[in-house]
């Protein structure tokens, strides 16, 4: 059993000291799971779950290997807790170590791509196109699905084309509805430039819809 399925189990028999553990903030619960109170980051687990994986899953679209990586993430927290500093969120820090996995990810990926397309030139893979590709190509007429599934589905393509920094920034302020400052501490970068990238992408979001009223407006002519 995976170690969040363990806390997970763990945290069904609340009682009345849990209880105040959850009522607790962050680094107080912190202070107590460094003083060897192992529940205490059980409560920071069940806080912060949900929305590190929701991070995860729209950063690299894959529901297996999100649920990997908030593991990981988790794992890396619990391992270097005595690291962090409390001049900052704990929640800052541990989008910082999500982040900082995704990234790790993508090379990766992007290696496998590479190594991919050198052996396409001698022969077909036979692998699936990326999500990218696969709604740029398969995607049906408008006479088969709705126009909502329509936009939904070309902004979904639109945020997987923004460069990574456009993108991650995007996802901490509409995901998780973060401030831009403790978005600048997790990417690591002044406020004003998080400020300009989510300029950037809701100007590439807004493009996106004005195309599809474009395409509406001349499937009603």
């Amino acid at each position: 059993m995976s170690f969040v399925a363990r806390a997970a189990t763990a945290r069904k028999g609340t009682d009345v000291r849990s209880v105040r553990l959850e009522e607790q903030q962050d680094d107080e619960l912190l202070a107590r799971f460094r003083a060897g109170e192992t529940d205490a980051f059980g409560v920071l687990l069940q806080r912060y779950q949900r929305p590190v994986y929701n991070f995860l899953l729209r950063s690299v679209n894959h529901h297996e290997i999100a649920q990997d990586l908030a593991q990981e993430v988790f794992v890396r927290a619990i391992e270097h807790v005595a690291e962090f500093q409390s001049k900052s969120k704990f929640s800052t820090w541990l989008y910082s170590v999500a982040r900082n996995l995704t990234i790790d990810h993508h090379r990766r990926m992007r290696h496998r791509r590479h190594l991919s397309l050198d052996q396409s030139r001698e022969r077909d893979s036979g692998e699936p196109a990326p999500l990218v590709e696969r709604v740029a190509a398969d995607e049906p007429g408008v006479d088969q699905r709705s126009a909502a599934g329509d936009l939904q589905s070309r902004i979904a393509a639109a945020v997987e084309r923004l460069p990574d920094e456009q993108r991650e920034v995007f996802l901490l302020r509409q995901l998780q509805g973060m401030p831009f400052g403790e978005i600048a501490s997790v990417v690591g970068v002044p406020e004003n430039t998080v400020k300009s990238r989510m300029r950037y992408a809701l100007e590439r979001l807004q493009q996106v819809l004005a195309e599809v009223h474009d395409d509406g407006a001349e499937a009603a002519s």
